[in-house]
């Protein structure tokens, strides 16, 4: 739970989410991880590490740059500065750091946080190819042959995983929906869906 003092910077935070504008990583995006994260926040060692990386993951999107997460880390640093300790401030830029999804986190909370950000994926169909449809929006300067080349290879890359989840919770939720998705998604990209 934030404090009155983290809770002043929401709007702020917030209204880095609306620029430029975004189909998927926008605020409904945070608004669905901060759902994830209640049921499971008392698994977490550092709920409020965790609570305020969801906020800022995200912060700094382009879908031209390669440095988002490091961009959203650094952002937090300067807006968490004289709010929290050092050592929260921290645990969130490395937590951030996570959702790039290149490898393993090393910390459980880590892998809570990137299984939160990657639960979309075992959603509903409905809801998964709404998600879909709006990463194909934020990447619409990719040519099609080029996006549904790049994006099959992410989500290959998913599905050959042992475990695209890295906790059980999330594992018992979603892990075999997320791989019908998956599939389903790559075939729709090979055909042209």
């Amino acid at each position: 739970m934030l404090t009155p003092d983290l809770q002043a910077l929401l709007p702020a935070i917030r209204a880095l989410y609306d620029h430029p504008p975004r189909s998927y990583h926008n605020w409904s995006h945070i608004e669905f991880c901060l759902a994830e994260f209640q049921p499971i926040a008392n698994l977490c060692e550092n709920p409020l590490a965790v609570e305020l990386a969801i906020y800022f993951h995200d912060c700094i999107y382009d879908p031209v740059r390669h440095d988002n997460e490091e961009q959203s880390a650094d952002t937090a640093a300067r807006m968490l500065a004289d709010r929290v300790p050092a050592a929260i401030i921290h645990s969130v830029q490395s937590l951030i750091l996570d959702t790039r999804h290149t490898a393993p986190p090393a910390s459980p909370d880590g892998r809570y946080l990137a299984d939160i950000d990657l639960s979309i994926l075992g959603r509903p169909a409905t809801e998964f190819d709404a998600y879909e449809r709006a990463i194909r929006q934020e990447y619409a300067h990719v040519p099609p042959a080029d996006f549904a080349r790049g994006r099959a290879t992410i989500l290959r890359d998913f599905l050959a995983r042992p475990y695209i989840y890295l906790t059980a919770w999330f594992q018992d939720r979603y892990e075999l929906q997320a791989r019908a998705n998956l599939v389903r998604s790559i075939e729709c990209l090979a055909h042209g869906c």
